[in-house]
């Protein structure tokens, strides 16, 4: 039988390459974003079997909606990529108008909370029991970029969701991962070419590296037993300057 998977933002960058990936090896993906057209696009370059479900992750009774969806058509779902997400141009904490903090927060904290919410609800009670929630913390949830509070605010509370559903699935069977990437080369990264501003001030160009390697990751977690977790997965492009100073 094969598996159910939903992939969130799954219209572009990494979404869209797990959902690539995953439609290969013969599971069955959900593709949920905000943008029709680009669920569609991804859909055209899936190899296996996808469905589009045009979702904004930050609308709980739309999020609500597609997950019964998912539910009335097959009763289960043994994978979540908890994807979505979104940045804003970098400011300081004074400098930051308080839509850009609050979108933020609605896609990447609240949208999370509530695709992993209705995902956990679904583990629990299908028949067998159990599933796993992957989460896409970045590695923003370990450290910040300059002028990035928002981002990081919201990926270091993803990386204690994470934690709190592993320890609250361990009695359901259900796993909950985070994959933390480090400049995979997607739209929202272009800029890293052309440089992008360091904690000393500078303005360097970054590597980048290519996304496969992130959809493979999430594959391997999504291919492993229930019995078996990766809690926290770092996935970056070697020389891009996050371990030590700089």
């Amino acid at each position: 039988m094969s598996k159910i998977a939903i992939v969130t933002g799954a219209g572009t960058g990494v979404g869209r390459r797990v959902s690539e990936v995953l439609s290969r090896e013969g599971i069955i993906v959900y593709l949920i974003g905000r943008r029709k057209d680009k669920l569609v696009e991804t859909q055209n370059i899936c190899s296996g079997n996808t469905e589009v479900l045009q979702c904004d992750v930050s609308d709980p009774l739309a999020v609500e909606k597609a997950f019964k969806v998912v539910e009335e058509n097959h009763g289960r779902l043994d994978v979540l990529f908890n994807n979505a997400g979104i940045g804003v141009p970098a400011q300081s904490i004074d400098e930051m108008p308080f839509e850009n903090w609050k979108s933020v927060v609605d896609i990447n904290l609240n949208g999370m909370f509530l695709c992993a919410k209705y995902a956990f609800a679904l583990m629990r009670k299908q028949s067998p029991q159990g599933g796993r929630i992957i989460n896409n913390g970045s590695v923003s949830s370990v450290t910040p970029r300059p002028g990035s509070i928002p981002y990081t605010a919201t990926k270091h509370a993803v990386t204690g969701m994470t934690k709190t559903i592993s320890l609250d699935g361990r009695k359901y069977d259900i796993a909950c991962s985070q994959i933390d990437i480090g400049n995979a080369e997607t739209p929202m990264t272009e800029r890293m070419k052309e440089g992008v501003p360091q904690a000393t001030g500078k303005v360097d160009v970054e590597p980048v590296i290519d996304s496969i390697h992130i959809a493979d990751a999430v594959l391997y977690m999504a291919n492993l037993p229930v019995n078996v977790n990766v809690l926290n997965m770092t996935v970056m492009a070697n020389k891009m300057p996050f371990v030590g100073r700089g």
